[in-house]
C-alpha cells in the first residue's frame, strides 16, 4: 500500500490515503471574505416574464436569493470535507442582463475563522442559480447555468486572490 504522508500537498488524505477533514485548529483566526459569481442564460421572453413577475411559481428572484443564503449556511452538510463555519455575512445579488440574456448572480460571504469561505460563496451562487431554474422552468426548460467561479477571496495564509 502506498504511503500518502510522503506528499504533504494532499492535505485531505491521511497517511493511508483515506479522506479526512483538515485540522485547522492551529491556524490564525482572521476575517475572510469570498465572492463567487455565475449566470443563468435564457430566452429574452423568459427574462421579460420573470422581470414582469409573470412566472407561474411566484417571485423567482426573491426565492432564488433566499435559497442562496440558506445554502451558504448549509455548505458543510453538502460538501463532505468542508468545515462548519460561523458566517457573519451572506449577500446574494441577482441582476438581469439583457445582453446575456438572463441573470448574473453574485454572492459575498464573510466569516472570522481559521479557514476560508470560498465553498460557501460558490454554493450560494450554485443553489441560487438552480432555484432560479426551478422557479422558471415552466417558462423555459432550455435555460443554462454557466460560469460559476470564484471571483475573489481575502484573508488567510494563502493570501488574497482576484480572478483576472
Amino acid at each position: 500500500m502506498q504511503n500518502f504522508s510522503e506528499n504533504s500537498s494532499l492535505t485531505h488524505l491521511d497517511s493511508s490515503g483515506e479522506a479526512r477533514m483538515v485540522d485547522v485548529s492551529a491556524k490564525q483566526t482572521t476575517v475572510r471574505i469570498a465572492v463567487a459569481a455565475g449566470q443563468v442564460r435564457m430566452l429574452p421572453e423568459t427574462l421579460a416574464a420573470i422581470q414582469a413577475g409573470n412566472a407561474p411559481k411566484g417571485d423567482v428572484l426573491a426565492t432564488a436569493r433566499l435559497a442562496g443564503i440558506m445554502a451558504a449556511k448549509q455548505t458543510s452538510q453538502l460538501i463532505p470535507l468542508c468545515h462548519p463555519l460561523p458566517l457573519q455575512k451572506v449577500e446574494v445579488h441577482i441582476v438581469p442582463d439583457s445582453q446575456l440574456p438572463g441573470y448574473q448572480i453574485q454572492a459575498e460571504v464573510k466569516t472570522k475563522a481559521e479557514t476560508g469561505v470560498e465553498m460557501e460563496a460558490l454554493t450560494a451562487v450554485s443553489v441560487a442559480a438552480l432555484t432560479l431554474y426551478d422557479m422558471a422552468k415552466a417558462l423555459e426548460k432550455s435555460m443554462q447555468i454557466e460560469a460559476i467561479r470564484l471571483v475573489s477571496k481575502t484573508g488567510g495564509k494563502s493570501g488574497d486572490y482576484r480572478a483576472i
